[in-house]
């Protein structure tokens, strides 16, 4: 009789192998999905050997075996907000296909919590770490220490206009991270230009507070658009960048006596709310106020009226972000900005 403090000795992938009458490397390509084909007679054979042993992989030592746990980590400030789930599901997309799991973490705009997030992927060894920073120039000292590549998700740059997506060599001074974005600032402008092409001479700004006292490209964009046509600047609501901030922005709008006649804001998930403190104060959009947004999330072709917006490339982003975190190591630094495009529907004016 087994001693009572004594263990069962772990199934292993040989147990499996013998079971099912087919080498380990078999059983390997099964439970792994490749590298090579299995027939579907050996492969039925060994997940009924799998289910009768009850083997689970053992995922450190393929780690180890392999040299990468095969995960990525992803932190991004806001989890509930429909750009950032749509930007983390292409980003889980994109891996997928490279055979990479991925680890969302929110650090809910808090710099204290992503600090420590970045430390918690760092101790956990994982193969790279997309993150979007509450600062343009973010800590990476863990990272660093702990040979872990990252890339930046939220720069941008002046050289990025509308067209190609612009790629640039970092200078030096900045951070020794791989980057990619949108041209902000070029969104921002476009946008303040197309609501000046219908008439309006007067428009506000409603903007997302930023972390560091860093000036928000759209902010720049938003300015320069109105300069470059001659026009004074209208008001600046600054709330937070959620739901709560755009909807006490609408209010704040509603409550002066002189009201802009277009608005842009800085993000889909303020101009949501705001929409709809405006529908509550007996304010028309786009007749009494006119509305142009920034991020092109889902929800925006959903919302009445229909949100015109400044487009990210989600996918295209993703994507590029994947390649330049997979990339060879000693591959020079780069930033990839893309950029912008106008999607335009009722509430800045357009049918």
């Amino acid at each position: 009789m087994p001693h009572p403090t004594s263990q069962a000795k772990p199934i292993t992938r040989d147990d499996v192998a013998r079971l099912a009458g087919v080498s380990s490397a078999v059983v390997s390509y099964v439970v792994n999905g490749g590298p090579r084909a299995v027939s579907p007679a050996n492969e039925a054979k060994v997940r009924q050997a799998i289910r009768a042993l009850g083997y689970r992989p053992n995922a450190a030592a393929r780690a180890l075996a392999l040299g990468s746990s095969e995960m990525l980590a992803m932190i991004i400030p806001d989890a509930l907000n429909p750009f950032f789930a749509s930007l983390a599901r292409a980003v889980e997309n994109a891996a997928a296909e490279r055979g990479y799991t991925l680890l969302l973490a929110d650090s809910q705009a808090s710099l204290r919590t992503e600090r420590r997030l970045i430390k918690n992927f760092a101790a956990r060894k994982v193969d790279g770490l997309f993150l979007w920073s509450e600062l343009s120039d973010p800590d990476l000292m863990d990272l660093e220490q702990a040979d872990i590549p990252v890339v930046l998700l939220n720069h941008s740059t002046d050289l990025a206009t509308a067209g190609s997506p612009a790629v640039m060599k970092h200078s030096a001074g900045d951070h020794d991270a791989n980057s990619v974005g949108v041209a902000f600032r070029d969104g921002a402008r476009m946008a303040v230009e197309h609501l000046i092409s219908h008439g309006h001479e007067r428009i506000g700004l409603v903007m997302g507070n930023t972390a560091g006292g860093d000036l928000d490209a759209r902010e720049v964009g938003w300015r320069q658009g109105i300069q470059d046509a001659g026009l004074t600047p209208g008001p600046i609501v600054r709330v937070p960048f959620t739901r709560e901030g755009g909807y006490r922005a609408g209010q704040e709008l509603l409550a002066r006596s002189e009201r802009p006649t277009a608005v842009f804001v800085s993000s889909d998930q303020q101009a949501v709310a705001l929409l709809c403190a405006l529908q509550e104060g007996g304010l028309r959009v786009p007749e009494d106020l006119a509305v142009f947004s920034f991020d092109g999330s889902p929800e925006a072709e959903y919302t009445w009226p229909r949100l015109s917006t400044v487009a990210q490339p989600v996918k295209d982003m993703a994507q590029a972000a994947l390649d330049a975190l997979l990339a060879p190591p000693g591959k020079e630094t780069q930033t990839n900005i893309f950029p912008a495009e106008l999607v335009l529907r009722t509430s800045c004016g357009c049918h």
